[in-house]
């Protein structure tokens, strides 16, 4: 073998530090996003609370785009912008498509007077617990957004009814042949789905076992990031190493230098093992509005929570303190936070401009359901407002999550907005969303004497130009928690 030494051309994308910060603040939900603030606050000595109140655009006016670090050092505003409904809406318009547990009940008298203060506690716990949207429909909502062809969304739908609450794929080869058998799939065409969902927020979902879920996360990492070949070789190759904690044992194991090894354990252990975790069952969080939605003179005015977005600004006095020619320790560490300031002010800033204008963009696409109610709702995906406002699907991802928006309607999660859509008699498209309310108002106004099958809220459905099965009735009844026909007839 031969060693030579050349030069070669080619293209790669890097993430620059500020840019892999603006990513991190963009999908922090405001709770998490103010506890981001308070830390950053308490360890940098150049930033601090500007104690103006915030100032918000004329309305009408367009988003502007994100300054450079250094005019984004003064101030972050919050925005507000207006949607125009000079555009009728015509009438006639296509619509879219436990504790309790562990304890005996029937425990003695001295039992429960020893345990009270325990009791109180328990019981304020399970009171707490909240049931927010589970792994299944969290996958299932992303399925439905994906451009998966009716085989391979039936593919999607197993596999997702595979993994279990901590996010992992059980039996995948008992699956896989199953799958091969019931649908007359190949088995790389049930791997490919699987490729996908694996590719769905959170991070490491559909892994297969540990090392995959690792991987998976591992691959999120740019490639120039220190430590990470060596990660992904341990994940690979030598996981039962990374139980012993100890760099130096994993070093003599895996043959890899001591300092790399530190520097891929440090990128291991920010991993989640458990990606479906953060979506059992907790303690309840209170939920604020990210975004306002009002109507005023016609129009539709849309603004951040001015409690969500504080505007930051560099501490003049230790700004001043900094001297260029001077090299010391003092110095250089003024430097830098002030470094770090600036890229935290530029990517808030930038968090809050893309909040705003994905909110303005979907508010455009749903200004019907804004006027009429869930049976006017659009069929939208995230490509499109991606499309509309010129940046990546991803990008739209991690703005709408755990954001939400208050509306005159009442208080929705952004992704709420998104759906699928069904093709109707007339040609048209109309969201999974609208035909759930419709059949939630057909249900409403049946008779109670004669509940309606599924089959027969198909064929009313039909009757209004939506062209659904009984099956996909059958779906979106469920969804809506309603009993079939026969549990809802009473006793005779």
């Amino acid at each position: 073998m031969k060693t030579s030494l050349g030069l070669r051309l080619g293209q790669s994308l890097t993430m620059t530090p500020a840019l892999q910060q603006a990513i991190k603040l963009l999908q922090l939900s405001s709770l998490d996003l103010q506890q981001e603030i308070q830390q950053v606050l308490e360890s940098n000595v150049m930033l601090e609370l500007d104690g103006d109140a915030p100032v918000e655009l004329e309305p009408g006016s367009e988003s502007a785009e994100a300054q450079d670090a250094a005019a984004a050092a003064s101030s972050v505003e919050v925005a507000s912008v207006e949607v125009s409904s000079d555009v009728d809406i015509p009438q006639e318009m296509p619509v879219d498509a436990d504790w309790g547990d562990v304890y005996d009940s029937a425990g003695t008298g001295s039992a429960t007077s020893k345990n009270g203060d325990d009791d109180d506690l328990q019981d304020y716990l399970q009171a707490n617990l909240h049931g927010q949207a589970s792994l299944r429909d969290h996958l299932n909502w992303q399925a439905g957004l994906a451009h998966f062809t009716p085989t391979e969304s039936e593919i999607a739908a197993h596999l997702i009814d595979a993994i279990n609450d901590d996010g992992y794929l059980e039996n995948w080869e008992d699956i896989a042949q199953r799958l091969q058998e019931a649908l007359d799939v190949s088995y790389d065409q049930v791997d490919t789905v699987l490729k996908t969902v694996q590719e769905f927020d959170p991070n490491g979902v559909g892994a297969r076992d540990l090392a995959e879920c690792l991987r998976l996360q591992l691959l999120q990492f740019q490639a120039r990031e220190p430590g990470i070949q060596a990660a992904l070789t341990l994940v690979d190759h030598h996981i039962g190493l990374l139980a012993r904690k100890d760099p130096a044992l994993i070093a003599k194991g895996s043959g890899l230098p001591q300092a790399q090894v530190e520097l891929a354990l440090a990128l291991i252990q920010s991993l989640q093992p458990h990606p479906g975790r953060p979506f059992q069952a907790h303690e309840s969080d209170y939920v604020a509005p990210d975004v306002f939605v009002t109507k005023k003179e016609g129009r539709w005015r849309v603004s951040l929570n001015p409690e969500h977005a504080p505007r930051l600004r560099i501490n003049g006095f230790y700004q001043s303190m900094i001297r260029r020619a001077d090299s010391s320790r003092d110095q250089l560490t003024l430097k830098s936070h002030l470094q770090e300031a600036r890229y935290f002010i530029n990517s808030l800033e930038a968090r809050n401009e893309t909040l705003l204008r994905v909110a303005q963009c979907i508010v455009e696409e749903q200004r019907a359901f804004l006027e009429y109610g869930e049976e006017a709702m659009r069929p939208l995906v995230l490509r499109d407002i991606a499309e509309q406002l010129g940046i990546h699907e991803s990008t739209v991802s991690r703005a709408t999550a755990n954001k939400y928006m208050l509306t005159p309607r009442g208080l929705y999660e952004l992704k709420f907005f998104f759906s699928s859509h069904v093709q109707t008699t007339q040609g048209g498209v109309c969201s999974a969303t609208a035909i759930q309310a419709m059949i939630k108002r057909l249900i409403t106004a049946e008779d109670p004497a004669r509940p309606l099958s599924d089959s027969t809220l198909s064929e009313m459905l039909l009757k209004e130009g939506i062209q659904v099965a009984r099956r996909t009735v059958a779906k979106y009844r469920e969804g809506l928690g309603i009993p079939p026909s026969h549990e809802r007839k009473p006793p005779s």
